[in-house]
């Protein structure tokens, strides 16, 4: 009797356990579904292959967003440029090369309070050092660079993750083999790591496509007809589009369609980089043997 009363107990427990985790799933789906048919609403009239191909015209009350589309993929593409190779090369010397030790640990923890810091710092950052210091001025080339710093973290977290997940067996076999150690990590553990460190660098670069606070100081122009043609030019960006249209316009109310609209395109490029990374994980880890 006992134990039957002591099952039940434990059953009701594990009940009420996966009822409190299926509530949480379904606020947290419910909450993203609101959001995207809510903007859905108000957006779609407004998409058409014209706004996504036109410029900005009578005061960004008609036209489209391409300028703002051209910047906001100049930006993610340095920004990944930038942190992918720093973000690999310290997960490699972190998680190959540094010795255990408080150094190490003070270090590993320097990089997780790093990845909490706000977005806006990172933006006077970058202003305070590219913009002035090195007199990039605001430019694609400042902003590439302040949301390369600004992706790090995640890019070194996700790529040490990756690395640690090689079996040690790997690079046991391949230094038997006579290999050195730099042509085990090149040639072993690198491509082994890979799948992990392309996805959380294109998880990052999703973050990176939707900041507004650093590109705001460093890159970002209010408005521009003229698609850049140097890494030292002002761009339209996509998530400052959407605050100058919500903020600073003349016709906020006019151009409301616009900016759901615009929103319903950052959202999708967001959503597309996510499932490309999805996409390319499983892909590769069907091609691993191990």
């Amino acid at each position: 009797m006992k134990e039957d009363k002591f099952i039940k107990r434990r059953r009701r427990r594990q009940a009420l356990a996966f009822g409190a985790l299926r509530l949480s799933m379904a606020l947290v789906v419910g909450s993203l579904g609101g959001i995207l048919l809510f903007v859905l609403y108000h957006g779609a009239g407004a998409l058409s292959w014209e706004f996504l191909t036109q410029a900005p015209r009578q005061a960004m009350t008609q036209g489209g967003i391409f300028p703002a589309l051209v910047g906001t993929l100049y930006l993610t593409l340095g920004a990944l440029l930038t942190a992918l190779p720093l973000g690999v090369a310290a997960a490699v010397y972190l998680n190959e090369y540094a010795r255990p030790g408080k150094l190490l640990t003070v270090v590993r923890l320097g990089i997780q309070n790093l990845a909490g810091v706000p977005s806006v710092v990172f933006g006077l950052f970058g202003l305070g050092l590219f913009c002035v210091a090195l007199g990039m001025g605001t430019s694609i080339m400042a902003g590439s660079l302040t949301l390369g710093l600004l992706i790090l973290p995640t890019v070194i977290g996700a790529s040490e993750e990756a690395l640690k997940q090689v079996p040690d067996t790997f690079r046991e076999a391949s230094l038997a083999l006579g290999a050195t150690r730099w042509q085990t990590i090149g040639r072993v553990v690198l491509p082994a790591a890979l799948p992990g460190m392309l996805t959380g660098s294109i998880l990052a670069l999703g973050r990176a496509a939707g900041e507004t606070a650093p590109i705001m100081f460093t890159a970002a122009t209010f408005y521009t007809l003229r698609l850049p043609d140097s890494p030292f030019d002002q761009v339209m960006a996509l998530p400052y589009h959407i605050y100058v249209l919500a903020t600073s316009g003349t016709h906020i109310q006019q151009t409301r369609p616009l900016q759901y609209a615009t929103v319903l395109v950052l959202i999708g490029l967001v959503l597309g980089l996510s499932l490309v990374a999805i996409i390319l994980r499983a892909r590769m880890r069907r091609s691993r043997k191990w």
